[in-house]
C-alpha cells in the first residue's frame, strides 16, 4: 500500500486557510473562472472581470472577497475602481494544498492498484 501525504496547512503563513479549505475556495466554478481570467490576462479592473464572469455585481464582489480572504488575489484601489491580480505565491500555495507523496505531514493510505 502506498502512503500519500496530506498537508494539514499551507506554508504561506499563520493566517493561511488549511489545504482543504483552500481547495474548496478554488473548487467553485465562478471563483475558478476569476482565477483563470487573472492568470491569463494579469491585473484586471473589476469592470473587466464583470465582462469575463457574467454574474450580478454583488455576487462578483462576494466571490472576490472570498478569494481575497483566502489570500489568492490582491486588490488595489484606483479611484472608485479596484484592480485585482493573483497573489504572488498563489501557484505555490495551490500546489502545496494538493496531497503528494513528497509531503511530510500526515499520511493517508492509498491502494497501489485498482481491481476491476
Amino acid at each position: 500500500m502506498l502512503e500519500v501525504s496530506r498537508p494539514s496547512t499551507l506554508p504561506a503563513g499563520p493566517d493561511s486557510p488549511p489545504a482543504g479549505e483552500l481547495l474548496e475556495v478554488v473548487a467553485d466554478p465562478v471563483r475558478w473562472r476569476i482565477l483563470a481570467t487573472l492568470a491569463a490576462q494579469g491585473c484586471q479592473c473589476v469592470c473587466v472581470l464583470q465582462e469575463a464572469v457574467p454574474i450580478a455585481p454583488n455576487l462578483l464582489s462576494y466571490h472576490l472577497r472570498v478569494l481575497r480572504e483566502a489570500g489568492l488575489v490582491v486588490g488595489t484601489r484606483r479611484g472608485r475602481w479596484v484592480d485585482y491580480v493573483l497573489a504572488p505565491d498563489v501557484h505555490a500555495r495551490l500546489v502545496a494544498a494538493l496531497p503528494t507523496a513528497a509531503s511530510s505531514a500526515g499520511t493517508v493510505p492509498v491502494r497501489a492498484a485498482c481491481r476491476a
